[in-house]
């Protein structure tokens, strides 16, 4: 493992990560398998301790966009076999996940549960009596169908953060903690060093995992990413007397709510719908006691049971949106070797594993292999070309 006191930050580099949530860790983790050179990875803060150890960690195969299908079936089988594949025991749990969408959007969500199966998900269609007979605490007389997968569940962010980069370290990356970007060096058209506030490192490829904060990173070189930032709160319960515990995960459209087990004895509610704008560097670190009654009152129409638990704590977070919230991922244009890779608008780290895996063939190959990214590409917006799934639903 190497490594690294940020007062000896090295000169030079092959490659410079910045950021070491799950994003930067997955790409330094797959660069450093496919031997890429001298990697660096920098964090302003520690492994982790951004959005990735605030999420709520959520994995599935439901998406109504193709390719993200494609990204999570990628991911899921990493998830599944952490072991063999990053050298630690991982931390996924396998509890199910059910989609629940607005009644007059099942056609839709039978056409992206078709679409899912063909490209490999385990996934069905469930009725009322089937939901009910999975999932007997839940309230399910409003759902006519919903979308099931036996073997999602949710993870852990931070965790996963911390074994990736682990891993790269072990291949030889180094990592420099509470060093800070402060500005991208560009000359003739090519990226050519990133200064930090511990010096400066020359590097031909620096890929900008940077999250909330990569809007004002890439306006110093000239290009506006739309990332805004959003600010978002999560409830954590402790089971009511009588709930079953370690249930399905579930995003409800009818209530505006995603929820999830917390281990056996405790449950997660969190909202589709976050404030903005949000300063990612001074916001609210205390959920307030208000905005997490709604949350819970509205998750409470599903999960009845849900008026007896105990409130432990809330988290709060930033998500980092894009007009169509999806991820920006690619290389600047007009400017060589400058990669970003952020916008994941609080869905990323379900797909986090396949996303090193598609940045690292980018970044070495010229091209991805393994799935059409193109549609990511950060100028999409500039060409009036923002990703717009076939079968989308109204709160996607």
């Amino acid at each position: 493992m190497t490594l690294l006191n940020s007062s000896s930050l090295p000169k030079t580099a092959d490659v410079v990560i910045l950021g070491a949530g799950v994003m930067g860790a997955s790409i330094a983790f797959h660069l450093a398998k496919r031997k890429a050179g001298k990697i660096v990875v920098l964090d302003k803060d520690h492994v982790g301790r951004g959005g990735s150890g605030r999420s709520s960690a959520l994995v599935r195969m439901h998406y109504s966009f193709p390719a993200e299908v494609e990204l999570a079936l990628i991911s899921l089988r990493m998830f599944q076999n952490w072991q063999d594949v990053v050298g630690a025991p991982g931390n996924f749990r396998r509890t199910g996940f059910v989609r629940i969408v607005h009644p007059n959007e099942t056609a839709r969500l039978k056409l992206n549960v078709e679409m899912q199966c063909r490209l490999g998900a385990t996934v069905e269609l469930i009725d009322k009596r089937q939901l009910h007979e999975l999932e007997p605490d839940w309230d399910v007389d409003d759902v006519q169908l919903a979308a099931y997968e036996p073997d999602s569940g949710y993870g852990d962010g931070a965790g996963v953060a911390g074994d990736l980069l682990t891993a790269a370290r072990d291949m030889g990356t180094i990592y420099a903690s509470r060093t800070q970007a402060t500005a991208l060096h560009v000359n003739d058209d090519r990226v050519r060093s990133v200064v930090t506030d511990q010096g400066a490192i020359s590097s031909p490829i620096v890929i900008a995992a940077t999250g909330p904060w990569t809007r004002p990173l890439m306006q110093q070189v000239g290009y506006d990413v739309p990332i805004e930032c959003e600010y978002h709160q999560v409830a954590i319960l402790r089971n009511a007397p009588g709930m079953r515990g370690g249930g399905c995960a579930c995003i409800d459209s009818v209530t505006a709510t995603y929820f999830r087990s917390d281990a056996h004895d405790k449950f997660l509610v969190g909202d589709f719908y976050g404030k903005r704008p949000v300063d990612p560097d001074n916001f609210p670190q205390r959920a307030s006691d208000e905005s997490l009654e709604e949350i819970i009152e509205r998750a409470c129409r599903r999960v009845p049971k849900l008026e007896g638990s105990e409130v432990m704590r809330g988290v709060t977070g930033v998500y980092d949106m894009t007009p169509d919230s999806r991820p920006l991922l690619g290389e600047i244009p007009g400017i060589r070797g400058l990669f970003v890779c952020a916008g994941f608008s609080g869905m990323g780290f379900k797909i986090s594993p396949a996303i090193g895996q598609v940045m690292s063939e980018l970044v070495l190959d010229g091209k991805v292999r393994s799935v059409d990214i193109n549609p990511f590409r950060p100028n999409r917006f500039a060409e009036n070309a923002p990703i717009k799934a076939e079968y989308e639903y109204v709160d996607d």
